[in-house]
């Protein structure tokens, strides 16, 4: 997975049980490569974002690891829980601005998740992700915004700004 970092650096982060400590940071020249993701870093940061509270729901470590560092390299604070039901728990005690859910997961699944998260707290955005692009309607209806995991690096950003503050209006019913 690339991650795209502010300050003209970029880092790719583990696949599926690689570990973080193998990520790889580049800088300067080495960027020439890797700019085809079509991210504009000047103005991915977006100064009115900083500081927001991002949940990140995953049950692989690595990809959990992997979001936390980008979005806190762009001044969000970020918490991470591996399962639905550790995410419930964050954020019922913490004040969350978007919570980042993947979809596959044992227990409490990310639909699952959403369900309860909409009964608790109704107004808070909700993105999924899942490798798997074929995740159904009834799933969807439940969420703000759909991100496959391989476009990751390049929609995150964007999709938090379109959800926090930038003309967003929550679903207004729910069906189970």
């Amino acid at each position: 997975m690339l991650i795209l970092l502010p300050h003209e650096k970029a880092m790719v982060c583990p696949n599926k049980g690689e570990g973080v400590s193998n990520c790889e940071q580049f800088s300067g020249n080495q960027l020439a490569t890797i700019r085809w993701f079509g991210v504009n870093m000047s103005q991915a940061a977006d100064p009115e974002l900083r500081g927001r509270v991002i949940l990140c729901i995953d049950d692989n470590h690595d990809v959990l690891e992997c979001e936390k560092i980008f979005l806190e390299s762009f001044g969000f604070t970020v918490l991470t829980a591996s399962s639905g039901h550790r995410g419930l728990e964050l954020a019922l005690v913490h004040s969350i601005d978007v919570v980042v859910v993947d979809y596959l997961m044992p227990g409490m699944n990310g639909h699952e998740f959403a369900i309860e998260m909409r009964r608790v707290m109704p107004q808070t955005p909700i993105i999924m992700l899942s490798a798997d692009v074929d995740v159904p309607d009834r799933v969807l209806k439940w969420v703000d915004l759909f991100i496959p995991k391989d476009r990751l690096p390049s929609h995150l950003l964007p999709a938090i700004a379109q959800l926090h503050g930038r003309g967003w209006m929550p679903p207004t019913a729910y069906d189970a």
